[in-house]
């Protein structure tokens, strides 16, 4: 921790100050109490979130501070914080307060609210976006380090993009929503603002994990894949299905995928028309049930408290009946299905992550229309079960611009690999958790023509690394020709790479290992030990001695073509 708690907190105190705009929050704390919170973080270095300030949307409970979800008559005050905020108070994350949003997290504009409309961050005559409006703003204008948001249907991403900033939705279940104000239970998600994909991977990692409190809590499967790779292949949409950008918009998303391109991936079209008319199952079809089963009872016996477009889409759910709510359900299983083929042999879908930029009035004249628009890219992802980062791209129109990385559910690091080759950022560790490192000489080497096996498996790269001078290196007569690695007195150090795996990756790898390949413990020149590839003195007799090229690459380059 390179800055102190305090200072942090009273920095942000005097930007909401600087800042002018009330309208982000709907509770703030005082100042005296936040400033006392933050005084006992001072020396808890070892907290992987030490004196973060943060922002809460306010349909997650905070013990203390009123839910209101933005409807005053609907309003309690909690003694117990929501999971994730636990998590992340835990953590060391201070919370300034609870943030404006549309009400019942119902809209993807920022406007549906009786505290006011959310502006834009730096043009207040435009939307900020919704629903999780406040969160976004808090963390664009600088007042908020990170913010906790809700996704149902895109209000996760929407907001991150017309504000520049990231948003990351996870894997349905793995943050918990215990203690969180449903919107349509079955699909609904925490997410994470923040303005790195660094710093909201590190919130992202806090928050998950399974909560016997809440029965749609889902830990992560034991095959799960730790990254992207070096040459990912991108699916992205054909022509037709850009159609809704404006000209900028269209040439903004072009030049995204440029870049996608130029760092490595390998881009191709598809038709995503099976995921857009999914979409329109969430608010034009029978699932809107969800939302009536959520806050529909209340709404019916205080309508003068609701927001008026938000109470018809809600209490029109009312009469639907059962029988289409079935059919509804299963023709959405059946979009999993076409989306499970669309996405055949792609890593990930890059997709602008809405369709431009209202103002005010624009919504104002046409809330209903307008908000569904916005909804074009992002209504489906959660109806699916899949995953998504929003991360800036450029500008469009005089105002930001974002593209989302969508992948198979449990793929998010895979999406934030793809999405970090936009920002040009690069994490270090893995969102998902690691449960085997391996240290690997030759043929599994990156580029060379065993790689693919460890990626098969889910492996991701962790970085270079020498072994303690102890060791030899012989080329084993197979084919592709190995390396041998064993230790013994009079050896030399050797230069391999570091590849973490799952729990599952890591058997599916050994369960493969050919004769007369091993794997036991090596030791490193930092004095750690790691599991890799090591053969015995009796097998490595049969090969020639190459220690003196100190890496399997050096050895490769000597050979004559």
């Amino acid at each position: 921790m390179g800055f102190s708690p305090t200072a942090r907190v009273r920095a942000a105190y005097r930007r909401i100050a600087e800042a002018g705009r009330p309208e982000v929050w709907i509770s703030l704390r005082d100042e005296r109490e936040v400033l006392a919170e933050a005084a006992e973080l001072e020396s808890r270095t070892d907290l992987p979130l030490a004196g973060l300030v943060c922002a809460v949307k306010d349909n997650i409970d905070v013990a203390g501070l009123p839910t209101t979800a933005a409807c005053p008559a609907y309003a309690y005050t909690p003694e117990v914080s929501a999971t994730a905020v636990r998590r992340i108070a835990d953590a060391g994350a201070i919370v300034l307060g609870k943030t404006n949003l549309d009400q019942f997290a119902t809209g993807l504009v920022g406007t549906r609210s009786p505290y006011g409309a959310v502006r834009h961050a730096t043009q207040p005559e435009k939307i900020s976006g919704g629903s999780s409006s406040g969160s976004a703003v808090a963390v664009a204008l600088g007042i908020a380090d990170f913010a906790l948001g809700t996704d149902t249907a895109g209000s996760g991403r929407v907001p991150a993009a017309l504000n520049g900033i990231v948003g990351l939705k996870p894997t349905l279940g793995l943050v918990p929503t215990a203690g969180v104000v449903p919107a349509a239970r079955p699909y609904d998600c925490v997410s994470v603002f923040s303005p790195t994909l660094d710093l909201g991977q590190r919130v992202l990692s806090v928050l998950t994990g399974p909560d016997p409190a809440d029965p749609a809590s889902r830990p992560w499967p034991s095959l799960i894949r730790l990254g992207a790779g070096s040459a990912p292949a991108v699916a992205v949409p054909e022509p037709r299905g850009l159609a809704p950008l404006s000209p900028a918009g269209r040439r903004a998303f072009g030049e995204a995928v440029d870049r996608l391109r130029a760092a490595g991936s390998q881009v191709s079209e598809v038709d995503i028309t099976p995921l857009l008319d999914a979409a329109t199952l969430l608010y034009g079809g029978a699932l809107v049930a969800e939302r009536y089963a959520a806050v529909g009872e209340f709404l019916a016996a205080h309508p003068g408290d609701a927001d008026v477009v938000v109470a018809a889409i809600i209490l029109a759910a009312r009469e639907l009946p059962a029988h289409r709510l079935a059919a509804d359900q299963t023709r959405l299983g059946e979009y999993r299905l076409r989306a499970a083929d669309l996405l055949a042999g792609f890593d990930a879908l890059l997709l602008p992550t809405t369709t431009g930029h209202p103002t005010l009035a624009e919504v104002c004249a046409d809330p209903v229309g307008v908000n569904t628009r916005l909804g074009t890219y992002t209504n489906f992802v959660n109806l699916l079960d899949l995953a998504a980062v929003a991360v800036p791209a450029g500008a469009a129109d005089g105002s930001p611009f974002g593209v989302s990385v969508v992948t198979r559910a449990f793929d998010d690091q895979v999406g934030i690999d793809i999405a970090a080759q936009l920002t040009g950022e690069q994490a270090a560790m893995p969102y998902p958790p690691a449960a085997a490192q391996l240290v690997v000489f030759g043929a599994h080497l990156r580029g060379q023509p065993l790689n693919h096996e460890l990626l098969a498996c889910g492996a991701r790269f962790a970085g270079e690394v020498r072994t303690a001078p102890e060791y030899r290196m012989v080329v084993l007569p197979t084919d592709p020709p190995k390396p041998g690695v064993f230790r013994c007195s009079g050896g030399g150090t050797l230069c391999g790479e570091r590849w973490l795996l799952s729990t599952a990756g890591a058997g599916a790898f050994l369960a493969g290992l050919p004769a007369p390949m091993s794997l036991g413990p090596i030791l490193l020149d930092t004095g750690e030990q790691v599991l890799g590839f090591q053969c015995d003195p009796v097998t490595a007799a049969t090969g020639v001695d190459i220690t003196r090229h100190g890496a399997w690459q050096a050895w490769l380059s000597s050979v004559p073509r």
